[in-house]
């Protein structure tokens, strides 16, 4: 049997994702568990099955998907490496370590904010707003579930 690329995906997502979905029920994106566990599974995927894009719409969003995700990839590593130095630091912070961490983590943040406006921007321009609201929903919600991860595991500088 061979499947679309979009239909092995959705296929995928169907199988990995947790119960909320296997009992027929829409996933609406509440159950932050099954939403963690469904990015890990595969985020694309998840997109795919979220939005049901049309041929036409999915021919226009899956490479603004993509280079969105590459631009947010690209800020992960860098908080990355600031939530490494913060883990790592066995005596208390020097303040001009501490500012050098401020000064890049509201950068991080900066880019990210400029990044979804962009992204936005260009989305609204090949899909109804509706879906770009539903898509970028579902990425503030993901990005508040790696959020939390991180504040479990990041313990307030000395």
């Amino acid at each position: 049997m061979n499947l679309s690329p979009v239909a092995a995906l959705l296929a995928v997502a169907l199988a990995t994702t947790p119960l909320a979905w296997a009992q027929g029920k829409p996933f609406d994106g509440t159950d932050l568990q099954a939403l963690k566990v469904a990015v890990k599974a595969d985020k694309k995927a998840l997109v795919a099955s979220t939005l049901t894009l049309s041929e036409v719409e999915a021919k226009k969003f899956w490479p603004l998907y993509e280079d969105y995700q590459r631009k947010i990839e690209a800020l992960n590593r860098r908080s990355t490496r600031l939530i490494e130095e913060v883990v790592t630091q066995s005596k208390p912070v020097s303040d001009v370590l501490a500012k050098s961490l401020l000064k890049e983590s509201l950068a991080i943040e900066d880019e990210e904010v400029r990044a979804r406006r962009a992204y936005q921007s260009r989305l609204v321009r090949v899909l109804p707003a509706a879906k770009v609201l539903r898509y970028l929903q579902l990425e503030n919600k993901i990005r508040t579930v790696q959020d939390y991860e991180i504040a479990t595991v990041m313990p307030l500088v000395n």
